[in-house]
């Protein structure tokens, strides 16, 4: 099943993706005398969401078809999945490839982490806003596989990863590099990281978050960072230094999750961003299997 939060009536809803648009879980509650959360992250953290795709795919799938309140996709506006997830939770230098933009070695023994704070978070088509900080002078982008947990949970055994996880969504992760490059980070003292990673608009995610029982092996997806339509990098998951199932688990040990969470994993490669550009992320797997690109605009807040 396919999730989204889009805007309508000056609300932010929750809504099941299907064929010709999106079904708000408000009008499934209407046309069924159903109680489902009408929003995404109550729906996760209530536990209703694994209730909710079982039944999706016990034949709901087909009802849903059926029902009145579609919004056409011609007329889905998007918003944020949610906007006040407990934690962000990023992976850095995840992919070799990557490592080697910045002069350093992929982490071995732990992954490269940090936090972001849920007010750097924006949506599907909103502006990316390059800091008007006349020391930032290098912005960049990083397409990355999200993945959103589903429960609150300690100590998450690898091989039972996929019981904490919610579903799957795309992510763009911005960093201000001329900072972090210049601050001591090649040395191997990462102390700006904090400031760097934590502007406004420096985190995108959605516009779906795909549950898990629609990827069979998330380690074949691929990620592709794309800058105004031009596929810049590219890597599949199974070349991650450190996967998912390791992620979820490792950090379930040493900070636990919350429901909600939102883990990046990392990127191909990172790629500068300017005024004018468009920043995407792409993520396909087998079989056609595709999720919906996450596409935001640039604005560089110098100029304007």
């Amino acid at each position: 099943m396919r999730l989204a939060t889009i805007k309508l009536n000056n609300e932010e809803l929750a809504g099941i993706v299907l064929e010709k648009g999106i079904l708000p879980i408000r009008a499934l509650n209407q046309a069924k005398n159903t109680i489902w959360e009408e929003t995404l992250l109550p729906l996760i953290k209530s536990g209703q969401l694994k209730n909710l795709t079982d039944w999706y795919n016990a034949g709901g799938k087909a009802e849903l078809e059926t029902l009145p309140g579609l919004v056409p996709q011609d007329q889905v506006v998007y918003a944020p999945l949610y906007r006040d997830p407990k934690r962000i939770f990023g992976i850095g230098l995840n992919y070799v490839d990557h490592a080697g933009d910045i002069g350093s070695a992929a982490p071995q023994g732990f992954p490269g982490s940090f936090f972001k704070m849920a007010d750097t978070l924006i949506g599907y088509g909103d502006d990316i806003e390059l800091p008007r900080l006349k020391e930032a002078q290098r912005t960049t982008a990083e397409a990355e596989l999200g993945v959103i947990l589903g429960k609150d949970c300690r100590d998450v055994a690898e091989e039972d990863w996929l019981d904490a996880v919610a579903g799957y969504t795309t992510i763009l992760d911005m960093t201000e590099e001329s900072i972090l490059k210049g601050n001591d980070f090649l040395s191997g003292n990462p102390r700006y990281l904090t400031i760097v990673k934590n502007f406004p608009t420096f985190f995108s995610f959605g516009p779906t978050m795909v549950t898990p029982d629609e990827v069979p092996d998330v380690l074949k997806l691929e990620v592709q960072s794309v800058r105004n339509g031009e596929v810049y990098a590219k890597n599949v998951v199974a070349n991650m230094t450190h996967r998912p199932a390791r992620l979820v688990s490792l950090h379930s040990s040493i900070q636990g999750w919350y429901a909600g969470d939102v883990l990046s994993t990392g990127t191909p490669r990172a790629f500068e961003i300017k005024d004018g550009d468009v920043a995407e992320c792409r993520i396909f797997g087998p079989d056609g299997f595709e999720m919906e690109p996450l596409k935001n605009p640039v604005k560089d807040l110098k100029k304007h």
